[in-house]
């Protein structure tokens, strides 16, 4: 009894963990947009989502319930699987931060918590109406949807404010800018803040200490929703450069029309209890806000690194999240090697982070240059006018000029 009493504790402390990864791998979905644009200083955008985040934590639990009850059979998980899936879900998080890709910390955490049950109790521990219901096909849904609203809205935006004060006009986008902001980092502790509680309810009932079907306990509650807003705090300033910069270069009149369009889409699914990745709605939106505007461009070789980025996390943490609890089942020591594991790997991470640092201080300074696609959409789509234009033309490089093959002649 003690040495399971020590696992669970193992397993809450660890969902906490991957809950903290989950708040810095995803404070660009809230901020990105609102810090590329200026709207907010970076560090003030940040304590701005992390607050709204513990907020929202405490609005539903109805994704919580998907995750503890619906997405594969509790009675037949045992506290290790709930681990073993952990380990996969924050490796998956860890890595694709370092590389600055927005990946699902959402499909991370299902992924490895279904390679584990299925390496546990096989396929038919896994709900695959479910699965498909509400995971899959969200997860391909969603950022379509909110791509497309985006769009639509940044288009209909720069009809409605041609007459507009230019000046007037950008600071009026930026405070909505903000309140959008302000409505995705409570829609994420709606939807994200809430996995975490579904998976340390369902390690409760799987240790015993809750009966099958309950909802998470406030303390589970209260934590996941503190452990999200610590981690999301902190910033994950790589993924919010790539996010807000590698992308698409925005205006404020596509940050709000993005960020208004992730919170519809998110906020909606929440209620609804689909279990979908903040994170493709926000890229959805934001790539749909960069095509919305008259000559604006998406940079498709970051957008191809992220897509790839997404179709592997599922797969990738469900491999990893099997092969830990493969060895979990060899008992205690074999739980205590994947525990060393994942420090180990995890400090590795952050050492090889170190090499190039990204925080606050240069968020915004760089972002991929143009390629080839971006180049050719530029040269065939009539350029913006006004204000929007001098922008628009630092993003696309300048053709090179022939050297001159002969001294000019005065006539």
């Amino acid at each position: 009894m003690e040495s399971f009493s020590l696992i669970l504790a193992i397993v809450v402390v660890t969902a906490l963990v991957f809950d903290f990864t989950n708040g810095f791998h995803d404070t660009a979905n809230a901020m990105a947009t609102t810090i590329s644009t200026g709207a907010l200083k970076p560090k003030v955008a940040v304590a701005m989502s992390a607050v709204l985040n513990l907020v929202g934590a405490f609005l539903s639990v109805e994704v919580a319930n998907t995750i503890s009850k619906g997405l594969v059979d509790e009675t037949g998980i045992r506290p290790e699987v709930i681990f073993a899936a952990l380990v996969g879900a924050i490796l998956w998080n860890l890595l694709t931060w370092l590389v600055g890709l927005p990946s699902s910390s959402s499909h991370a955490l299902m992924g490895g918590l279904i390679g584990a049950t299925i390496a546990s109790a096989g396929f038919g521990a896994v709900h695959g109406d479910v699965l498909v219901t509400k995971v899959l096909i969200p997860a391909v849904v969603a950022p379509l949807v909110a791509g497309l609203a985006a769009m639509l809205a940044t288009r209909l935006t720069y009809t409605l404010g041609k007459k507009a004060d230019g000046k007037a006009s950008e600071k009026g986008y930026r405070a909505g800018q903000i309140a959008s902001a302000g409505l995705v980092s409570l829609a994420h502790g709606t939807n994200d803040a809430q996995k975490t509680m579904g998976i340390i309810t369902l390690a409760l009932v799987a240790g015993g200490t809750i009966a099958p079907d309950s909802d998470p306990p406030t303390w589970v509650i209260l934590s996941a929703g503190v452990a999200i807003a610590l981690g999301t705090y902190l910033g994950g300033w790589r993924i919010i450069r790539t996010m807000g910069k590698g992308l698409t270069d925005l205006q404020p009149q596509q940050g709000f029309a993005a960020q208004t369009s992730a919170a519809t889409v998110i906020l909606a699914s929440s209620h609804l209890g689909f279990s979908l990745s903040t994170t493709h709605s926000v890229s959805g939106s934001v790539m749909g806000a960069g095509l919305g505007r008259k000559g604006g461009v998406v940079r498709w070789s970051t957008a191809t690194r992220m897509f790839v980025a997404w179709g592997l996390t599922l797969p990738a943490a469900a491999m990893v999240g099997a092969i830990a609890e493969y060895v979990t089942g060899f008992g205690a020591w074999g739980t205590a090697l994947v525990a060393v594991f994942l420090v180990a790997s995890s400090a590795a991470i952050w050492k090889l982070s170190r090499r190039e640092v990204v925080d606050h201080t240069n968020v915004n300074e760089t972002g991929e240059p143009a390629g080839v696609v971006t180049t050719a959409m530029a040269a065939v789509t009539p350029p913006p006018t006004g204000a929007v234009a001098e922008e628009f033309a630092a993003t696309v490089p300048a053709p090179a000029t022939e050297p001159a093959t002969s001294p000019a002649t005065t006539v």
